[in-house]
C-alpha cells in the first residue's frame, strides 16, 4: 500500500481500488486461461465478472482525477460519494470471492485441478487483502 498521501483519504483509498479493480479483473481471465474445460456457464460468469471490474476501475479512475483536481479540497458531498463507491468496491470483492469459493465446490475441472485450485485460493487472497486494506483506511481516524 502507497501511505504517502498523509491525511489524504480519498486518494489513498481510490489509489488501493484503482489497483485492485483492475486486479480482479485480470483475475477472471487467469481462471479462464488456467481453466481451459471449464463449464460454459462459469466462463460466461468470468466474463460479465470481468466487465464488471473494468467499469469499477473506470468509475474509480474518474473519482482519482476528480480528487486530483479538487487541489486537496474534497468538498463533503464528494467524499461521500467516495465512500460510497468504496463501500460499493468492497462489496464487489466479495461476492467475487464468494463466487470464487463457488467455483472451487462445484465446478468439476477445478476440483480436480490443483493448480487452479492454489490459484483460486490466491485470487481469494487478494480480494480479501484489498477488502482488510480498504476498510482500514476508511475507518482511521
Amino acid at each position: 500500500m502507497q501511505y504517502y498521501y498523509g491525511n489524504q483519504m480519498p486518494l489513498r483509498v481510490l489509489d488501493e481500488a484503482e489497483f485492485w479493480k483492475h486486479q480482479e479483473e485480470e483475475h477472471t481471465v487467469v481462471i479462464r486461461e488456467l481453466v481451459k474445460n471449464l463449464e460454459q456457464p462459469y466462463v460466461d460468469a468470468l466474463k460479465e465478472w470481468e466487465k464488471a471490474f473494468a467499469q469499477t476501475h473506470q468509475q474509480v479512475v474518474r473519482y482519482i482525477e476528480t480528487v486530483n483536481r479538487s487541489a486537496g479540497q474534497v468538498s463533503d458531498a464528494l467524499y461521500q460519494d467516495i465512500l460510497k463507491l468504496t463501500s460499493f468496491c468492497l462489496e464487489q470483492s466479495q461476492q467475487f470471492i464468494n463466487f470464487c469459493r463457488t467455483l472451487m465446490e462445484e465446478s468439476k475441472p477445478i476440483s480436480t485441478n490443483q493448480t487452479a485450485k492454489v490459484v483460486l485460493n490466491h485470487i481469494i487472497v487478494e480480494s480479501e487483502y484489498f477488502i482488510g486494506v480498504a476498510q482500514t483506511i476508511l475507518y482511521q481516524k
